[in-house]
């Protein structure tokens, strides 16, 4: 009897370790964010990419990104902010944000919370 309950657990251990594996596979061939049959996130190219006109640099130190399509997603939330360009390097987990006028850092933490799962670890 006890080696049927052992059995039966182990039976029910590997169908999860299977299921687990072949998910997280399926995350890595397709992106956490554009998995699942939704589209790829593409960044939005900033018109103006002249650093010249972007007097004010800041740097955001990100948590919460795990693919391109989430640096994507937040690249995006930034630059629908007017007067910005930023660009993100998910390696680095971190945001350049180029600005014509000075915004609140806060503007730019909020930007990213609203973006999805992201948290903004430091501003500098």
């Amino acid at each position: 009897m006890n080696t049927l309950f052992y059995a039966i657990g182990i039976v029910v251990f590997v169908l999860l370790v299977v299921t687990s594996v072949k998910s997280y596979c399926r995350r890595l061939s397709s992106g956490c964010c554009g998995g699942g049959g939704s589209k790829a996130v593409h960044a939005n190219r900033v018109t103006d990419r002249d650093p010249a006109h972007y007097p004010f640099l800041t740097m955001l130190t990100l948590d919460g990104m795990v693919c391109a399509n989430c640096a994507n997603t937040v690249a995006n939330a930034l630059n629908a902010l007017p007067g910005v360009w930023a660009t993100v390097d998910l390696g680095e987990k971190k945001a350049t944000v180029r600005m014509k006028k000075q915004l609140d850092p806060d503007t730019l933490c909020e930007a990213v919370r609203a973006a999805g799962p992201y948290i903004v670890i430091h501003v500098s």
